[in-house]
Protein backbone atom coordinates (compact mmCIF):
# COMPACT_ATOMS: atom_id res chain seq x y z
CA UNK A 1 0.00 0.00 0.00
CA UNK A 2 1.40 3.37 -1.02
CA UNK A 3 0.62 6.75 0.44
CA UNK A 4 0.33 8.03 -3.09
CA UNK A 5 -2.69 5.76 -3.69
CA UNK A 6 -5.60 7.95 -4.80
CA UNK A 7 -7.94 5.95 -2.52
CA UNK A 8 -5.83 6.62 0.66
CA UNK A 9 -8.08 7.81 3.46
CA UNK A 10 -11.16 7.73 1.17
CA UNK A 11 -14.22 6.23 2.89
CA UNK A 12 -16.12 5.96 -0.40
CA UNK A 13 -13.96 3.04 -1.33
CA UNK A 14 -15.36 1.12 1.61
CA UNK A 15 -18.90 2.05 0.69
CA UNK A 16 -18.40 0.65 -2.76
CA UNK A 17 -17.43 -2.63 -1.12
CA UNK A 18 -20.51 -2.70 1.10
CA UNK A 19 -19.11 -0.77 4.02
CA UNK A 20 -16.53 -3.44 4.73
CA UNK A 21 -12.87 -3.33 3.90
CA UNK A 22 -11.68 -6.38 2.09
CA UNK A 23 -8.35 -7.99 2.59
CA UNK A 24 -5.65 -6.04 0.81
CA UNK A 25 -8.23 -3.97 -0.94
CA UNK A 26 -7.76 -0.15 -0.81
CA UNK A 27 -6.07 2.08 1.76
CA UNK A 28 -6.98 2.01 5.50
CA UNK A 29 -9.51 4.44 6.90
CA UNK A 30 -8.13 7.32 9.09
CA UNK A 31 -11.03 7.05 11.50
CA UNK A 32 -10.31 3.39 12.07
CA UNK A 33 -6.67 4.20 12.75
CA UNK A 34 -7.67 6.79 15.36
CA UNK A 35 -10.03 4.34 17.07
CA UNK A 36 -7.30 1.73 17.14
CA UNK A 37 -4.91 4.26 18.79
CA UNK A 38 -7.54 5.07 21.45
CA UNK A 39 -8.03 1.40 22.28
CA UNK A 40 -4.31 0.85 22.69
CA UNK A 41 -3.97 3.94 24.90
CA UNK A 42 -6.90 2.81 27.07
CA UNK A 43 -5.26 -0.59 27.44
CA UNK A 44 -2.15 1.05 28.84
CA UNK A 45 -4.22 2.50 31.72
CA UNK A 46 -6.06 -0.74 32.59
CA UNK A 47 -8.96 -0.66 30.16
CA UNK A 48 -9.43 -3.44 27.69
CA UNK A 49 -9.97 -2.41 24.17
CA UNK A 50 -12.65 -3.84 21.93
CA UNK A 51 -14.36 -3.28 18.74
CA UNK A 52 -17.05 -1.19 20.46
CA UNK A 53 -16.77 2.09 22.29
CA UNK A 54 -17.79 1.14 25.78
CA UNK A 55 -16.58 4.20 27.48
CA UNK A 56 -17.55 6.56 24.69
CA UNK A 57 -20.57 8.69 24.45
CA UNK A 58 -23.40 7.52 22.28
CA UNK A 59 -23.29 8.73 18.78
CA UNK A 60 -19.56 9.51 18.98
CA UNK A 61 -18.65 6.66 16.73
CA UNK A 62 -15.95 5.44 19.22
CA UNK A 63 -13.76 8.52 18.77
CA UNK A 64 -14.22 10.19 22.25
CA UNK A 65 -12.02 9.78 25.41
CA UNK A 66 -13.26 8.98 28.89
CA UNK A 67 -12.27 11.03 31.96
CA UNK A 68 -10.01 8.20 33.08
CA UNK A 69 -8.19 8.32 29.78
CA UNK A 70 -7.82 12.04 30.05
CA UNK A 71 -6.45 11.63 33.60
CA UNK A 72 -3.90 9.11 32.43
CA UNK A 73 -2.70 11.32 29.65
CA UNK A 74 -2.45 14.25 32.05
CA UNK A 75 -0.41 12.14 34.48
CA UNK A 76 2.04 11.21 31.72
CA UNK A 77 2.32 14.83 30.77
CA UNK A 78 2.97 15.87 34.36
CA UNK A 79 5.62 13.15 34.72
CA UNK A 80 7.41 14.31 31.63
CA UNK A 81 7.33 17.93 32.78
CA UNK A 82 8.60 16.93 36.24
CA UNK A 83 11.40 14.91 34.68
CA UNK A 84 12.42 17.82 32.48
CA UNK A 85 12.35 20.14 35.50
CA UNK A 86 14.60 17.83 37.50
CA UNK A 87 17.02 17.56 34.61
CA UNK A 88 17.53 21.34 34.72
CA UNK A 89 19.34 20.88 38.06
CA UNK A 90 22.30 19.17 36.36
CA UNK A 91 25.35 21.40 35.77
CA UNK A 92 29.01 20.96 34.85
CA UNK A 93 32.03 22.56 36.57
CA UNK A 94 35.27 22.71 34.57
CA UNK A 95 38.73 22.01 35.92
CA UNK A 96 39.64 25.68 36.42
CA UNK A 97 36.31 26.61 37.97
CA UNK A 98 34.36 26.25 41.21
CA UNK A 99 30.60 26.02 41.63
CA UNK A 100 28.72 28.05 44.24
CA UNK A 101 25.34 26.52 45.22
CA UNK A 102 22.65 28.83 46.59
CA UNK A 103 19.49 27.53 48.31
CA UNK A 104 16.76 30.14 48.31
CA UNK A 105 19.49 32.78 47.89
CA UNK A 106 21.65 31.52 50.78
CA UNK A 107 25.09 30.01 50.29
CA UNK A 108 25.21 26.25 50.98
CA UNK A 109 28.43 24.74 49.59
CA UNK A 110 31.22 24.88 47.01
CA UNK A 111 31.38 22.15 44.38
CA UNK A 112 34.60 20.89 42.80
CA UNK A 113 35.13 20.27 39.07
CA UNK A 114 32.88 17.60 37.59
CA UNK A 115 29.19 16.81 36.92
CA UNK A 116 26.83 17.83 39.75
CA UNK A 117 23.10 18.03 40.48
CA UNK A 118 21.18 20.51 42.59
CA UNK A 119 17.55 21.20 43.21
CA UNK A 120 16.07 22.98 40.23
CA UNK A 121 14.93 26.55 40.29
CA UNK A 122 13.55 28.29 42.24
CA UNK A 123 14.78 26.20 45.18
CA UNK A 124 18.46 26.17 44.34
CA UNK A 125 20.71 28.03 41.92
CA UNK A 126 24.42 27.94 41.19
CA UNK A 127 27.13 30.32 40.01
CA UNK A 128 30.39 29.43 38.30
CA UNK A 129 33.59 31.19 39.46
CA UNK A 130 36.61 31.16 37.12
CA UNK A 131 39.82 30.83 39.13
CA UNK A 132 42.46 30.88 36.41
CA UNK A 133 41.42 33.90 34.41
CA UNK A 134 44.19 36.49 34.90
CA UNK A 135 42.59 39.90 35.22
CA UNK A 136 44.50 43.17 34.70
CA UNK A 137 43.40 46.52 36.10
CA UNK A 138 45.26 49.64 34.83
CA UNK A 139 45.54 52.59 37.19
CA UNK A 140 46.52 56.11 36.16
CA UNK A 141 47.91 57.40 32.91
CA UNK A 142 48.61 60.67 31.14
CA UNK A 143 45.82 63.17 31.66
CA UNK A 144 44.29 61.14 34.48
CA UNK A 145 43.99 62.83 37.85
CA UNK A 146 44.33 59.50 39.59
CA UNK A 147 47.93 59.27 38.45
CA UNK A 148 49.04 62.50 40.19
CA UNK A 149 50.56 61.63 43.57
CA UNK A 150 52.40 63.66 46.20
CA UNK A 151 55.83 62.51 47.38
CA UNK A 152 57.44 62.94 50.78
CA UNK A 153 59.50 65.96 49.61
CA UNK A 154 56.27 67.73 48.42
CA UNK A 155 56.72 67.02 44.71
CA UNK A 156 54.05 65.76 42.33
CA UNK A 157 54.66 62.73 40.12
CA UNK A 158 52.55 61.01 37.50
CA UNK A 159 52.41 57.30 38.34
CA UNK A 160 50.90 54.76 35.96
CA UNK A 161 50.81 51.10 36.99
CA UNK A 162 48.79 47.93 36.52
CA UNK A 163 47.54 45.26 38.93
CA UNK A 164 47.19 41.64 37.86
CA UNK A 165 45.06 39.34 40.02
CA UNK A 166 43.15 36.05 40.07
CA UNK A 167 40.32 34.77 42.26
CA UNK A 168 41.14 32.81 45.38
CA UNK A 169 40.44 29.07 45.03
CA UNK A 170 40.26 28.42 48.80
CA UNK A 171 37.24 30.61 49.52
CA UNK A 172 35.71 31.58 46.18
CA UNK A 173 32.40 32.43 47.84
CA UNK A 174 33.99 35.52 49.41
CA UNK A 175 34.30 37.11 46.00
CA UNK A 176 30.49 36.96 45.57
CA UNK A 177 29.04 37.46 49.06
CA UNK A 178 31.55 39.47 51.14
CA UNK A 179 31.59 42.57 48.90
CA UNK A 180 28.82 44.58 47.37
CA UNK A 181 30.42 45.04 43.95
CA UNK A 182 33.67 43.02 43.57
CA UNK A 183 34.60 44.26 40.10
CA UNK A 184 37.61 45.98 38.56
CA UNK A 185 36.68 49.35 40.04
CA UNK A 186 36.86 47.82 43.51
CA UNK A 187 40.40 46.59 42.89
CA UNK A 188 41.39 49.87 41.22
CA UNK A 189 40.36 51.95 44.23
CA UNK A 190 42.26 49.75 46.66
CA UNK A 191 45.36 49.76 44.44
CA UNK A 192 45.29 53.52 44.13
CA UNK A 193 44.97 53.94 47.89
CA UNK A 194 47.92 51.63 48.56
CA UNK A 195 50.13 53.29 45.93
CA UNK A 196 49.42 56.79 47.25
CA UNK A 197 50.42 55.68 50.73
CA UNK A 198 53.74 54.26 49.53
CA UNK A 199 54.62 57.18 47.22
CA UNK A 200 53.75 59.64 49.98
CA UNK A 201 56.51 58.14 52.13
CA UNK A 202 59.19 58.20 49.41
CA UNK A 203 61.37 60.89 47.86
CA UNK A 204 60.81 62.03 44.30
CA UNK A 205 64.17 60.79 42.99
CA UNK A 206 63.60 57.42 44.62
CA UNK A 207 60.20 57.08 42.93
CA UNK A 208 61.48 58.18 39.51
CA UNK A 209 64.70 56.19 39.32
CA UNK A 210 66.11 53.53 41.59
CA UNK A 211 63.04 52.73 43.69
CA UNK A 212 60.56 51.42 41.11
CA UNK A 213 61.00 47.74 41.92
CA UNK A 214 60.88 48.33 45.67
CA UNK A 215 57.72 50.42 45.33
CA UNK A 216 56.03 47.76 43.17
CA UNK A 217 56.82 45.01 45.70
CA UNK A 218 55.64 47.12 48.63
CA UNK A 219 52.43 48.04 46.76
CA UNK A 220 51.66 44.39 46.02
CA UNK A 221 51.96 43.45 49.69
CA UNK A 222 49.85 46.39 50.86
CA UNK A 223 47.11 45.76 48.27
CA UNK A 224 46.92 42.10 49.28
CA UNK A 225 46.64 43.04 52.94
CA UNK A 226 43.73 45.39 52.23
CA UNK A 227 41.96 42.80 50.04
CA UNK A 228 42.34 40.16 52.73
CA UNK A 229 40.97 42.57 55.29
CA UNK A 230 37.83 43.00 53.17
CA UNK A 231 37.60 39.23 52.47
CA UNK A 232 37.44 39.90 48.76
CA UNK A 233 38.59 36.45 47.63
CA UNK A 234 41.17 38.05 45.33
CA UNK A 235 44.82 37.05 45.05
CA UNK A 236 47.20 39.69 43.63
CA UNK A 237 49.71 38.17 41.22
CA UNK A 238 51.84 41.17 40.28
CA UNK A 239 52.07 44.96 40.32
CA UNK A 240 53.84 46.51 37.31
CA UNK A 241 55.17 50.08 37.26
CA UNK A 242 54.52 51.18 33.69
CA UNK A 243 55.43 54.88 33.75
CA UNK A 244 56.60 57.34 36.40
CA UNK A 245 57.15 60.93 35.25
CA UNK A 246 56.64 64.46 36.51
CA UNK A 247 53.52 66.39 35.40
CA UNK A 248 53.44 67.75 31.88
CA UNK A 249 53.42 71.37 33.10
CA UNK A 250 56.89 71.06 34.64
CA UNK A 251 58.38 68.51 32.25
CA UNK A 252 60.83 70.98 30.64
CA UNK A 253 62.14 72.25 33.98
CA UNK A 254 62.44 68.73 35.25
CA UNK A 255 64.43 67.74 32.17
CA UNK A 256 66.87 70.58 32.88
CA UNK A 257 67.23 69.47 36.48
CA UNK A 258 67.73 65.90 35.34
CA UNK A 259 70.42 66.98 32.89
CA UNK A 260 72.20 68.95 35.61
CA UNK A 261 72.05 65.94 37.89
CA UNK A 262 73.49 63.75 35.16
CA UNK A 263 76.30 66.25 34.54
CA UNK A 264 77.05 66.28 38.25
CA UNK A 265 77.17 62.51 38.31
CA UNK A 266 79.43 62.49 35.26
CA UNK A 267 81.85 64.99 36.76
CA UNK A 268 81.80 63.12 40.03
CA UNK A 269 82.68 59.91 38.25
CA UNK A 270 85.48 61.63 36.35
CA UNK A 271 86.85 63.07 39.59
CA UNK A 272 86.73 59.69 41.25
CA UNK A 273 88.50 58.14 38.27
CA UNK A 274 91.23 60.82 38.42
CA UNK A 275 91.57 60.33 42.16
CA UNK A 276 91.86 56.59 41.68
CA UNK A 277 94.65 57.24 39.21
CA UNK A 278 96.58 59.95 41.12
CA UNK A 279 96.27 58.73 44.70
CA UNK A 280 98.02 55.38 44.14
CA UNK A 281 100.81 57.20 42.27
CA UNK A 282 101.20 59.71 45.10
CA UNK A 283 101.15 56.93 47.65
CA UNK A 284 103.87 55.12 45.70
CA UNK A 285 105.99 58.29 45.54
CA UNK A 286 105.48 58.89 49.26
CA UNK A 287 106.48 55.33 50.03
CA UNK A 288 109.60 55.71 47.90
CA UNK A 289 110.54 58.99 49.57
CA UNK A 290 109.94 57.49 52.97
CA UNK A 291 112.12 54.53 52.12
CA UNK A 292 114.85 56.89 50.84
CA UNK A 293 114.61 58.96 54.00
CA UNK A 294 114.86 55.90 56.17
CA UNK A 295 117.86 54.72 54.16
CA UNK A 296 119.49 58.16 54.46
CA UNK A 297 118.84 58.17 58.18
CA UNK A 298 120.35 54.75 58.55
CA UNK A 299 123.35 55.80 56.42
CA UNK A 300 123.80 59.07 58.35
CA UNK A 301 123.52 57.32 61.69
CA UNK A 302 126.00 54.67 60.59
CA UNK A 303 128.38 57.34 59.27
CA UNK A 304 128.10 59.33 62.48
CA UNK A 305 128.70 56.23 64.53
CA UNK A 306 131.71 55.44 62.33
CA UNK A 307 133.08 58.97 62.69
CA UNK A 308 132.56 58.77 66.42
CA UNK A 309 134.37 55.47 66.60
CA UNK A 310 137.21 56.84 64.44
CA UNK A 311 137.45 59.99 66.58
CA UNK A 312 137.71 57.91 69.70
CA UNK A 313 140.43 55.83 68.14
CA UNK A 314 142.30 58.96 67.03
CA UNK A 315 141.86 60.41 70.50
CA UNK A 316 143.40 57.34 72.03
CA UNK A 317 146.32 57.61 69.63
CA UNK A 318 146.65 61.33 70.32
CA UNK A 319 146.92 60.70 74.03
CA UNK A 320 149.68 58.19 73.38
CA UNK A 321 151.67 60.29 70.87
CA UNK A 322 150.38 63.84 70.56
CA UNK A 323 153.10 65.19 68.27
CA UNK A 324 153.00 62.29 65.85
CA UNK A 325 149.25 62.30 65.75
CA UNK A 326 149.09 66.06 65.18
CA UNK A 327 151.55 65.82 62.32
CA UNK A 328 149.71 62.93 60.80
CA UNK A 329 146.41 64.77 61.00
CA UNK A 330 147.95 67.80 59.36
CA UNK A 331 149.37 65.76 56.54
CA UNK A 332 146.04 64.00 55.98
CA UNK A 333 144.22 67.31 55.88
CA UNK A 334 146.64 68.80 53.36
CA UNK A 335 146.44 65.64 51.32
CA UNK A 336 142.67 65.82 51.33
CA UNK A 337 142.72 69.47 50.23
CA UNK A 338 145.32 68.94 47.52
CA UNK A 339 143.61 65.87 46.17
CA UNK A 340 140.84 68.07 44.75
CA UNK A 341 143.20 70.15 42.58
CA UNK A 342 145.50 69.06 39.76
CA UNK A 343 147.88 72.06 40.10
CA UNK A 344 148.84 74.34 43.00
CA UNK A 345 150.76 77.61 42.66
CA UNK A 346 152.99 78.49 45.67
CA UNK A 347 154.55 81.95 46.12
CA UNK A 348 158.10 81.99 47.49
CA UNK A 349 158.68 84.80 49.94
CA UNK A 350 162.39 84.90 49.23
CA UNK A 351 161.92 85.96 45.60
CA UNK A 352 159.49 86.40 42.76
CA UNK A 353 159.87 82.90 41.36
CA UNK A 354 156.81 80.58 41.23
CA UNK A 355 157.20 76.90 41.85
CA UNK A 356 155.03 74.44 39.96
CA UNK A 357 154.42 71.31 41.97
CA UNK A 358 153.41 68.12 40.13
CA UNK A 359 150.53 67.42 42.46
CA UNK A 360 148.84 65.02 40.02
CA UNK A 361 151.75 62.74 40.45
CA UNK A 362 151.69 63.32 44.17
CA UNK A 363 148.00 62.47 44.25
CA UNK A 364 148.58 59.16 42.52
CA UNK A 365 151.34 58.41 45.02
CA UNK A 366 149.10 59.52 47.84
CA UNK A 367 146.40 57.12 46.68
CA UNK A 368 148.74 54.19 47.04
CA UNK A 369 149.95 55.47 50.36
CA UNK A 370 146.39 56.01 51.60
CA UNK A 371 145.73 52.29 51.28
CA UNK A 372 148.76 51.63 53.36
CA UNK A 373 147.59 54.20 55.90
CA UNK A 374 144.21 52.53 56.19
CA UNK A 375 145.86 49.18 56.82
CA UNK A 376 148.10 50.77 59.43
CA UNK A 377 145.14 52.42 61.14
CA UNK A 378 143.34 49.11 61.27
CA UNK A 379 146.35 47.49 62.84
CA UNK A 380 146.75 50.40 65.23
CA UNK A 381 143.15 50.14 66.45
CA UNK A 382 143.54 46.42 67.16
CA UNK A 383 147.13 46.45 68.55
CA UNK A 384 148.28 49.95 69.54
CA UNK A 385 152.02 50.62 68.86
CA UNK A 386 154.49 51.52 71.53
CA UNK A 387 154.76 55.31 72.16
CA UNK A 388 158.53 55.15 72.21
CA UNK A 389 158.82 54.01 68.58
CA UNK A 390 155.90 55.20 66.43
CA UNK A 391 156.01 54.32 62.77
CA UNK A 392 155.59 57.13 60.25
CA UNK A 393 152.36 56.86 58.36
CA UNK A 394 153.63 58.56 55.21
CA UNK A 395 157.03 58.72 53.57
CA UNK A 396 157.40 62.35 52.49
CA UNK A 397 160.31 63.87 50.62
CA UNK A 398 162.45 66.05 52.98
CA UNK A 399 162.25 68.94 50.55
CA UNK A 400 158.45 68.82 50.55
CA UNK A 401 158.42 68.68 54.31
CA UNK A 402 160.63 71.79 54.55
CA UNK A 403 158.31 73.66 52.22
CA UNK A 404 155.29 72.78 54.33
CA UNK A 405 157.02 73.85 57.53
CA UNK A 406 158.12 77.19 56.01
CA UNK A 407 154.48 77.75 54.90
CA UNK A 408 153.25 77.00 58.40
CA UNK A 409 155.73 79.44 59.95
CA UNK A 410 154.79 82.18 57.49
CA UNK A 411 151.10 81.80 58.26
CA UNK A 412 151.75 82.01 61.96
Amino acid sequence: MSINDPHWGNRDGNKERGGKRGDDQGPPDLEELWQDFNRRLSGMFGRRGGNGNKGGSPGSGGSGLSPRQLGGMLGVLIFLVLLAWLITGIYMVDTNERGIVLRLGRFTNVTDPGLHWRLPRPFETHEIVDLTGLRTVPVGGRGNSRALMLTDDLNIVNVQFAVQYVLDGVNPENHIFENRDPNEEFVRQIAETAMRGIVGKSKMDFVLYEGREQIADAAQKLIQEILNRYKSGIQVSRVTMEEVQPPEQVQAAFDDATKATQDWERQKNEGEAYANKVIPLAQGTASRLLADAQAYRARAVASAEGDTSRFRQVLAEFKRAPQVTRERMYIETVQHVYSRASKVMIDDKGGNNLFLLPLDKLVQQAGARAAAVSAVMADTSSTPPEPSAPEPLLQINPRDRDLLRDRERGER
